[in-house]
């Protein structure tokens, strides 16, 4: 599939060995939570030829990851250094270009797996040698490893999800670390989106959907963590997710079926519009007023349903008494 903003990812030549995983673990100023990535993924490895493991680290700046992966990999693990800063989607693109296995599990270097995560996601592609992807539950937790918060099942029985295209084009449901894809699906539809930098996944998720079934595995099996120096917080404290999010539904509509295409849009942008304001009353709580102004103005930029007005001033602004008082005020 040919598109002028997604990479091409062309097949491996004939002869060169392929193992079952590659788990390609892209870095960037993180190498002090890459020790627990590692070490959860090592105490599932499978052997060299049935699992790649490989760090590819985005020129960080702040730290070194390649002693960490020298020191823990012991070898078992390689490792690529960017030779300059290419962002986050530019560093997906290049652990898929440098994948040989078939099937394809990018872990952020911050996030981890929980044990049994590789056998328990190879079974589905044995099961249904159909469907594209397969993803499982996850657990959040904070930088201290603290479990937050538990990701609802999106069915109760483990299978082919018929309605995934549907509910994922409403909202994000799929965190990258629960995700693992065929190599052959990115050979067909292309790589991450380069005209986004926060929900290049997302999209990607509903691209898939859209052209392969998708298997949901109930059990929580990946850790997704957030903490103040990542790409999610980053983008959180200057609107730009929101942003990002609703230049990723207008791509995204191009993969919808028609005939709900209309519906479905107007859906999203309120979904996002209202995620939007409970991050500015989570952000408000922790007195960081500029970033709660950002998160409410992007988001009314998304959608002025009456539902997202409700959301505004009954919970999120009149009750912290914010409007009473300049969003620039004890600004964090």
């Amino acid at each position: 599939m040919n598109h002028l903003y997604r990479p091409i990812i062309p097949p491996l030549p004939d002869g060169v060995k392929r193992p079952l995983w590659s788990v390609m673990i892209p870095t960037y100023n993180c190498a002090r939570f890459l020790r627990e990535t590692l070490a959860s993924v090592l105490s599932q490895a499978l052997e060299a030829d049935q699992m790649q493991i490989e760090v590819v680290d985005d020129c960080s700046s702040e730290d070194n990851p390649e002693a960490v992966v020298h020191e823990l990999g012991q070898g078992r693990v390689m490792f690529y250094r960017q030779p300059e800063h290419r962002g986050h989607t530019g560093n997906f693109e290049t652990c898929l270009l440098r994948a040989r296995g078939r099937l394809i599990h990018l872990l952020h270097g911050d996030d981890l797996v929980l044990p049994e995560f590789y056998t328990q996601m190879s079974r589905p592609f044995l099961e249904c040698p159909e469907i594209g992807a397969a993803f499982c539950r996850v657990v959040g937790i904070e930088e201290d490893g603290y479990w937050s918060w538990l990701q609802p099942a999106e069915q109760r029985q483990r299978g082919i999800m018929a309605d995934l295209l549907l509910r994922l084009a409403e909202r994000q449901r799929i965190q990258t670390p629960s995700m693992v894809v065929r190599r052959e699906v990115y050979e067909k539809l292309g790589g991450f989106d380069r005209r986004l930098s926060w929900s290049e996944d997302w999209e990607m998720w509903v691209r898939v959907a859209a052209h392969y079934p998708v298997w949901h595995e109930p059990q929580v099996l990946a850790l997704y963590r957030m903490h103040s120096k990542s790409n999610t917080a980053r983008h959180i404290h200057s609107g730009e997710n929101v942003r990002d999010a609703r230049r990723c539904i207008e791509i995204f509509s191009e993969s919808l079926p028609e005939i709900q295409r209309s519906r479905l849009i107007q859906r999203a942008r309120a979904e996002c519009a209202l995620q939007a304001i409970k991050t500015a009353r989570t952000l408000l709580r922790e007195g960081s007023r500029l970033a709660a102004w950002r998160q409410v103005i992007e988001g009314l930029r998304c959608s002025r349903s009456p539902r997202v007005f409700a959301k505004l001033f009954g919970r999120t602004l009149l009750s912290a008494g914010w409007l009473r008082s300049s969003p620039h005020s004890n600004e964090r």
